[in-house]
């Protein structure tokens, strides 16, 4: 099935759209890891995707479409898709039904990824990365041993920028600018719209999904 994944930023949907992927047998379609690999394969779109991204510009619909149909192209006779991080906008999410319905294989539903906004702001302003063999810790949930060091390697951890408080809750505030709309949008369609409890841990997130979709 083709599914889209919704949720606010830190609410799980790269995690819990991983293994979805790999129960389902899909393609796992984060346009920001599809840009990044066109570039380092120097592909057309990939060219054409780099000089946005080198200026600093967002990348174009119609661009990042044609990396979903380039990618959805190879191989399978039948492709499917869990989609993590398009659409965003409600014209996003027309021209995506759009090119669905032209390959024959249109969206079948769309998961929503529920958490508080002040369990996302605890969760990602608590992440802290190794600055060396890059293992993920979060002072909340999963802290080292030895504070601000690597339990594997010993190195520096670090936060990432976009990791600081402020920065998350302006995040979450253009998410609920941007982003909110299209759940409304997809309520208002005919495509089935799964709500599902965040705020658990992965394997009980996972296994809410799953009954959602009656797998």
């Amino acid at each position: 099935m083709n599914l889209v994944l919704l949720g606010a930023p830190g609410a799980g949907k790269g995690t819990q759209g991983a293994l979805l992927a790999g129960r389902i047998g899909a393609h796992k379609l984060a346009t920001g890891d599809l840009l990044r690999e066109a570039v380092r394969a120097g592909s057309e779109l990939g060219r054409r995707a780099k000089s946005y991204m080198d200026a600093g510009e967002l990348v174009p619909d119609a661009l990042i479409l044609d990396l979903v149909r380039d990618t959805l192209a190879q191989g399978d006779s039948d492709p499917k898709a869990i989609f993590d991080g398009f659409p965003r906008t409600v014209p996003q999410a027309e021209s995506l039904n759009a090119m669905l319905r032209e390959l024959g294989t249109p969206l079948d539903g769309v998961v929503v990824i529920d958490v508080p906004e002040e369990k996302i702001v605890q969760r990602m302003s608590g992440r802290r990365t190794c600055s060396d063999c890059g293992r993920i810790y979060n002072l909340h949930t999963d802290p080292p041993a030895k504070r601000d060091v690597c339990d594997v390697c010993g190195g520096k951890l670090t936060q990432r920028m976009d990791d600081h408080e402020e920065t998350v809750r302006h995040r979450l505030s253009v998410y609920r600018e941007a982003t909110e709309p299209l759940i409304a949008f997809y309520e208002n369609s005919s495509i089935p719209v799964h709500r599902v409890d965040g705020d658990r841990s992965v394997e009980q997130v996972q296994s809410q999904i799953l009954e959602r979709l009656g797998r």
